[in-house]
């Protein structure tokens, strides 16, 4: 499918690897200009040069830790500074924090929440004025399949994605009047840093693929997904082609999830 973003801009968030980074590359490539915040200022510079050069749309680089309130808004600001206006949303700020039950601590759980809902939802706010203005916006949550079907020791990510996922779900029955559209995609086994970090500290004497072969066997199309079709779905609920879908929570999982 051709998806044309032409004119519009994003902004997309834990942009600087993984699925951040191949969303906004999809993004750009698809005609998007694409404002990319991260932590890290070194690696996400880099993926903003690359996706700039390989792209059709421009993208910019605005290091910025979103659970830090002011300067998730300043980068907000600065987005708007460079490219005039965000259509478009991307929150995938996010990490797979899990911990037995009886050893997570509070402050855990509220940090975990902060990052993945709280900042999210802070800057749906900032764009909202000039979605609204427009009568047109796009909204895309990033969660996990645990937000549907948790299994055991997954607190505290599986309670701040369910949050998440009601978080998309009232926005979307609450903005839809304003041309607004709000939905989430619920990732399973995806190839990422994640996996690599894994590998490393865990896979002594195997390669990588070998490492991911009995994770493989265990989602029902026999391996994991990769970023770039997790960026394709993404690509997909931002345009056109998806004009009358909002309030969904799209798994891509390769049906690993038994909740739809």
């Amino acid at each position: 499918m051709q998806i044309d973003l032409g004119g519009k801009v994003a902004i997309v968030t834990g942009a600087s690897a993984g699925l951040g980074r191949a969303t906004a590359a999809r993004l750009a490539a698809s005609g998007a200009d694409v404002a990319m915040l991260a932590r890290r200022a070194a690696p996400l510079e880099a993926a903003a040069v690359g996706i700039a050069a390989a792209g059709a749309g421009r993208a910019a680089a605005l290091p910025c830790d979103v659970t830090d309130t002011a300067a998730l808004e300043a980068a907000f600001e600065a987005a708007c500074a460079r490219f005039g206006k965000v259509d478009i949303v991307v929150n995938n700020a996010g990490s797979s924090f899990r911990k037995p039950a009886a050893e997570i601590t509070r402050d855990e759980v509220i940090g975990d929440f902060d990052l993945k809902v709280s900042a999210a939802l802070r800057l749906v706010q900032l764009a909202l004025p000039g979605m609204r203005a427009r009568g047109d916006g796009r909204i895309v949550n990033v969660s996990a399949i645990a937000a549907k079907a948790p299994d055991g020791g997954s607190i505290p990510t599986a309670l701040s994605r369910a949050s998440g996922l009601t978080l998309t779900r009232v926005l979307a029955r609450e903005l839809a009047g304003d041309g607004i559209r709000v939905n989430a995609l619920c990732v399973g086994k995806i190839k990422s840093g994640q996996w690599e970090r894994r590998h490393a500290a865990e896979g002594s004497g195997q390669s990588y693929e070998q490492f991911l072969r009995p994770v493989a066997e265990s989602v029902p199309m026999g391996r994991l997904g990769e970023a770039e079709e997790f960026a394709a779905a993404a690509c997909f609920l931002v345009s056109d082609a998806a004009s009358y879908i909002t309030g969904a929570a799209l798994n891509v999982d390769g049906g690993l999830c038994p909740v739809a």
